[in-house]
């Protein structure tokens, strides 16, 4: 299968929020060009890479609709959802069903330092089944696993969960990949909902200030 690129000419957040041209929320942005710039460089390198050989992007699609969805039914959550449909509706359904069944909030885990081991907490672990098994395969269930485990129980992410990876097919290079890519999907989706969330705000109690000042003012409350 050829695998489609991901990556567009505009900028992905602002695709996600809804931010348009002149507006307060694309001022705010523009005033902080690095980290606008390095976070669609992110996106770029994740979904438009020389070379995809150890994670192929069709499934780096699947994996980021699973992982988004996971976490909220938002709009980052369908955007991923629809580049996953594009590239492969029948696994992308299952993916998503997979995602919804596992859908919970976190973080998880057990803390073994000292001080610590009061904050522990325990919740929903994800295991596919063995219908998702047989329709995805054994390496990509195994990535929605890690995918699940870094996302919600970061804490035992070890050696063996690696281990896991590995015995499913995954390369060295694969797996810096995967881990790469939840990590960036985690942020990615948390700017974009504090984003939408600081637009909503404005809109439903717009500053009492003139147009040249309003960038200003957001630039004040915190995202």
């Amino acid at each position: 299968m050829t695998t489609p690129q991901l990556s567009e000419a505009v900028d992905v957040v602002d695709e996600l929020v809804g931010v348009r041209a002149g507006d307060p929320l694309d001022a705010l942005r523009r005033r902080r060009p690095v980290t606008r710039d390095q976070l669609q460089a992110s996106y770029d390198a994740l979904f438009s890479p020389l070379d995809d050989a150890a994670f192929p992007l069709d499934e780096r699609a699947l994996v980021a609709a699973f992982a988004t969805r996971s976490t909220a039914d938002d709009a980052t959550a369908a955007y991923y959802a629809d580049t996953a449909a594009r590239a492969d509706a029948r696994r992308t359904e299952i993916v998503l069903a997979e995602a919804s069944t596992s859908a919970t909030a976190g973080p998880f885990g057990a803390y073994r330092e000292d001080g610590l081991v009061a904050e522990s907490a325990d919740g929903r672990r994800y295991e596919p089944g063995i219908a998702a098994r047989d329709a995805l395969g054994e390496r990509l269930t195994a990535a929605l696993a890690h995918a699940h485990l870094l996302t919600f129980r970061p804490r035992e992410a070890d050696a063996a969960a690696q281990r896991r990876l590995v015995e499913a097919g995954w390369s060295a290079d694969g797996i810096v990949t995967l881990s790469q890519l939840v990590s960036f999907l985690a942020f990615q989706q948390r700017v974009a909902a504090g984003l939408r969330a600081l637009g909503a705000s404005v809109t439903a109690h717009p500053p009492a200030v003139e147009p040249a000042e309003t960038s200003a003012k957001i630039e004040e409350v915190p995202a």
